[in-house]
């Protein structure tokens, strides 16, 4: 495993890191593999671990606690987030603060989130959601700081809602947030215009969520993809964005080099740019994470199919559907 500095926190953190939502949310967990799973990402050098309290109301960070409990004798960076008081995943241009994330609310969910996690200080708070309009608002900057002076967060971070990664740029300049989650893949390359120029002249911590375009990128899914009723997917992949997706990930089929997934050369394109931190897949099952925790190999593409794959972004707005 290769390690990168977490902007200016200074952390060393596994560039691979690992993405907590699979924990309680979608269908197919099952707790004993979900612990193997996460035991063997520590074994392969796994040290950083992206929760929410939002992922199962709690169940997910209450996961993460037994893993630290069962390694406190290795450094593992916890992050979770703030879940957004009127529970809308994106937020709205027209929500205000005072409805998504009022000063006392703030440090109620942080409070909670110590709880569940079983720890002292969280590494690194983020907001689930954001809007830049909020970026002068006093309310939170008291907040936040009040819950960094009592030890309870070390560090902050935005979450920024999907296909609106310039939607945090004033945020920034506040110098209050050390870091930033953002969709970032083969298909998302938007935030390289903006975001990440900053982010690196600012020293500000990025860090790429849904590495393969909520599967997508995997090369598994087909037009003919059904997801359960009470999968979170079977309310995006509908056939508009499905049929779409599936043709786009069809067209880089041909780029794969010999002995490589499709999987592989996400996660690889990824990591060949040094503005990343680390990146977060989800995963569930222990083959998964031995196959992406091996991607941190300090192998990288070659300059001529990194060129090739820059010419498969794909701009996309948010719809209805895009959540």
């Amino acid at each position: 495993m290769n390690y990168r500095k977490f902007g200016r926190t200074g952390w060393e953190v596994s560039e691979i890191g690992y993405g907590m939502w699979g924990m309680a949310e979608w269908t197919g967990s099952e707790e004993k593999e979900i612990h193997e799973a996460l035991d063997k990402a520590i074994e392969l050098g796994c040290n950083f671990f992206d929760t929410a309290w939002a992922y199962g109301s709690g169940l997910s960070e209450e996961i993460l606690s037994k893993v630290l409990k069962r390694h406190q004798q290795q450094k593992l960076y916890v992050a979770t987030k703030i879940p957004p008081k009127n529970r809308t995943w994106p937020s709205k241009p027209h929500f205000t603060l005072d409805e998504v994330f009022p000063a006392d609310y703030i440090i109620e969910y942080t409070d909670k989130s110590l709880k569940n996690l079983g720890v002292e200080t969280i590494d690194l708070q983020q907001f689930h959601v954001w809007e830049d309009a909020w970026a002068n608002h006093d309310e939170w900057k008291e907040a936040i700081s009040k819950l960094t002076q009592a030890g309870k967060v070390k560090a902050w971070g935005v979450s920024v809602n999907r296909w609106e990664p310039d939607n945090c740029l004033e945020t920034l300049k506040t110098d209050l947030i050390d870091s930033v989650q953002v969709i970032y893949n083969i298909f998302d390359q938007s935030p390289e215009d903006n975001l990440l120029p900053y982010c690196r002249e600012k020293d500000i911590a990025v860090i790429a969520r849904v590495p393969f375009d909520e599967g997508t990128l995997t090369g598994t899914l087909t037009k003919d993809t059904v997801f359960a009723a009470n999968d979170w997917r079977s309310t995006y992949f509908v056939p508009e964005n499905l049929h779409s997706s599936v043709e786009h990930a069809d067209a880089l089929r041909p780029l794969i080099p010999a002995g490589m997934t499709m999987a592989e050369m996400a996660l690889r394109f990824i990591l060949a740019n040094p503005d990343i931190a680390t990146t977060i897949p989800g995963m569930r099952r222990i083959r998964n994470v031995a196959s992406n925790m091996g991607v941190s190999d300090g192998q990288t593409l070659n300059a001529e199919l990194l060129k090739e794959l820059k010419g498969h972004r794909w701009d996309r707005q948010p719809t209805k559907w895009s959540q």
